[in-house]
């Protein structure tokens, strides 16, 4: 043991000081160098020296903490090297290559510990003194005052300069947080987050000032995921939600674009010109089209970049707080429909603000604020209804004794209410069954925006809940919660319990406000849900995707059908495209299906439609065209997409592609009939030997069905 141990001492010892005996042993290349008794020597000492430079730097910057000894060894290295090359070079140590020192002593100080560049001069004078002793003849003490003084001046310069930067970052850092907090506390009271409190109460605390950036964060995120999404949707340049603050002007909120930086304006914006001030002062949308480069539009710095421009209010409660803006480049007008998905963007980010409010208004208790906080976790993470109301049932579980739960929906069409989902006793009785509107605690709840019965006491004797033939199990606590959004009413939420007054006052406002925030959440979700169905476009190749393209047909045909013109319809598909997959890759299939697109976009008309209808496979839809011209349509797809070279693995690729044509009214009248004969004229092709068009015909059907 005593062996090992001492062992272990000396390693420790070596490793210790095996970086300055290294130094010790380098400084003595050096003054034999000086000597000339080899003058071999001086390479071999400058590449270790650069080296171990090279070497010690790399760990200092790999090291967590700053350690004095490890910057005594890097400040020494550079010094002594450039001691080297001064002496090698000049054969005494006050030539014109003696500045080299002054630049090391000057990096020494900028970065390493006061004592380790105190440390590093006082070693840099003693070596010049022993240099000047011993190799050239006896010391100079005059020369090594002079070098001694410009050293000490040049490291006091360096470390006073960092400690003033290091004071002025520390300054601008300071200044950034002040500035960081003011702006958290002027988004909070615009968002009106925080309610009139007087200068610097946010600042009392970190919590609060936490949980504002928490919420603003929040708000900021679901604001850019409604404008991205509606960006996707429309297909416009730019989106952008503009928040009206305390002084009456317009700030822009979160902003979606393809414009550059510089082409944007910062704002603030006045909420009185411009067809910001138009949307603020008639209270409705406003759309303009055909817009000129000189046209102002407040949010571009210069020259108006886009053709059309669409402006919504954003309203809380009949307030009007902000404006919700979208434009497009080309001069297509919006339509109401998109007007409308653009208000209910607008609904969307207002909502979504509304929802963190709720959290400020709510969080003045320690217990309820974790309750809803967790309850709001779990509502955001949901994406679909049904996921919103599992959230919904097991907050509610949190906040009170919930042994039955029932999630309805109502329809205001034929204002008949929908058992969507049942957790507890009955569940497969319950689930799924619909009633209309009658005398009972759902009815009455939904239309009086009221939860019912009151104080949450359940007599099933006297009180219906769903209707007469669809009933709960009896308990003594039943609460029956509306949910309703801006007056619009979505369905409600009947919580049960086997517990007595398990829905006490306390619960019953937790729960209230879990209700609004769990019908925000629902609303949000349909909402989502709308915006997808409006992304008609495939994302790989920019054409329609299937579903908007059967819509797109169906639009075609009866206009075809109604007006007696010919339309066709050409079905393309990529010959051996498994093989393609199979021997380049996925990546290089989809290089191929984008440029599959690209062609097909170049050679097709404005009123022709054009989608990637599933994999490799293309459909185009063409009004007022017969068979003959869908023809010629098909042959310049075919040759171009042919020329088209591909780069793959070091190696060319070339595809082709087969197509089939079938057109209305000759072939068939529905859709269905004249993708089924495209198809099937597709098929012919590849059976022909591929890299061709074939236009259908009636014995290809005769020869499919054998």
């Amino acid at each position: 043991m005593d062996l090992v141990a001492l062992f272990v001492g000396v390693r420790r010892l070596v490793r210790r000081a095996g970086p300055l005996l290294g130094v010790l042993g380098l400084a003595g290349g050096v003054l034999l160098d000086a000597l000339e008794v080899a003058s071999w020597i001086f390479a071999p000492v400058a590449a270790l020296l650069l080296l171990a430079i090279a070497l010690r730097a790399w760990h200092r910057t790999q090291a967590v903490e700053q350690k004095i000894v490890r910057d005594i060894e890097v400040g020494a290295l550079l010094a002594l090297a450039a001691m080297a090359f001064a002496v090698h070079f000049d054969r005494r140590t006050a030539g014109p290559n003696f500045p080299l020192v002054y630049v090391a002593v000057g990096i020494v100080s900028a970065f390493a510990h006061p004592i380790a560049t105190l440390a590093v001069l006082s070693a840099t004078v003693g070596f010049e003194t022993l240099l000047q002793a011993v190799a050239f003849g006896g010391a100079d003490s005059g020369d090594l005052g002079v070098h001694a003084g410009f050293m000490v001046a040049i490291a006091a310069t360096n470390m006073m300069s960092l400690r003033m930067e290091v004071v002025r970052l520390r300054k601008a850092s300071r200044s950034e947080l002040s500035s960081e907090r003011d702006r958290i506390r002027e988004e909070a009271r615009n968002y009106r987050l925080l309610r009139p409190v007087a200068e610097g109460e946010i600042e009392a605390g970190r919590e609060d000032e936490r949980l504002f950036r928490s919420l603003i964060e929040e708000i900021q995120l679901s604001v850019l995921f409604a404008l991205r999404l509606l960006r996707e949707s429309l297909g416009v340049h730019t989106t952008l939600l503009l928040w009206l603050d305390e002084s009456g002007s317009l700030r822009i909120s979160e902003l979606v674009s393809d414009a550059d930086d510089h082409e944007l304006a910062q704002g603030p914006f006045s909420a009185r010109d411009g067809i910001l001030g138009a949307v603020l002062s008639q209270r409705a949308p406003v759309s303009l089209a055909e817009l000129k480069p000189n046209h102002h539009l407040p949010y571009y710095a210069d020259v108006c970049p886009v053709q059309t421009v669409c402006a919504v209010p954003v309203f809380e409660h009949g307030q009007l707080r902000g404006v919700l803006v979208v434009d497009r480049r080309d001069a297509r007008p919006f339509t109401p429909e998109e007007e409308e998905l653009c208000e209910q963007a607008a609904r969307f980010a207002a909502r979504a603000i509304e929802n963190e409010r709720v959290f400020v208004q709510l969080g003045r208790t320690r217990d309820e604020q974790s309750k809803l906080y967790r309850a709001a976790e779990r509502l955001g993470a949901a994406l679909s209804e049904q996921e919103v109301v599992e959230a919904g049932v097991s907050s509610a579980s949190e906040i009170a004794a919930v042994d039955f739960a029932a999630f309805t929906s109502y329809e205001p069409k034929d204002r008949s209410h929908l058992i969507r989902a049942v957790r507890g006793a009955r569940a497969t009785e319950l689930e799924g069954k619909r009633f209309g509107s009658n005398t009972g605690l759902v009815s009455m709840a939904l239309k009086n925006r009221h939860p019912l019965p009151y104080r949450g006491e359940y007599d099933p004797n006297h009180q219906m809940v769903f209707s007469k033939h669809l009933a709960p199990p009896d308990m003594p606590s039943l609460l029956v919660l509306p949910l309703v959004v801006h007056d619009e009413p979505l369905g409600t939420l009947v919580l049960g319990s086997k517990r007595l007054q398990a829905f006490d006052e306390a619960a019953r406002g937790l729960l209230d406000i879990l209700a609004s925030h769990l019908a925000v959440s629902l609303s949000n979700a349909r909402m989502v849900r709308r915006l997808e169905e409006q992304a008609t476009t495939d994302g790989l190749t920019g054409l329609l995707n299937k579903r908007a393209m059967l819509e797109t047909a169906e639009h075609k045909i009866s206009a075809a059908r109604r007006f007696g013109r010919p339309l066709s319809v050409l079905v393309c598909d990529i010959d051996h495209f498994k093989r393609v997959n199979d021997t380049y890759g996925h990546d290089v299939g989809d290089v191929v299906i984008k440029a599959l697109g690209q062609v097909h976009q170049r050679e097709k008309r404005v009123t022709d439609a054009v989608a990637r209808f599933g994999g490799e496979e293309f459909v185009t839809i063409c009004e007022q065209t017969d068979a003959e011209g869908a023809l010629l349509l098909a042959e310049r797809i075919r040759e171009e997409f042919k020329r088209t070279t591909f780069h793959a693995n070091g190696e060319e690729l070339r595809c082709t592609v087969s197509v089939g044509i079938a057109t209305f009214p000759g072939v068939g009248k529905s859709w269905e009939e004249l993708f089924k004969a495209a198809d099937e004229a597709l098929y012919a092709s590849k059976r022909g030997g591929r890299d061709r068009s074939t236009i259908w015909e009636p014995r290809m059907r005769e020869h499919g069905a054998a």
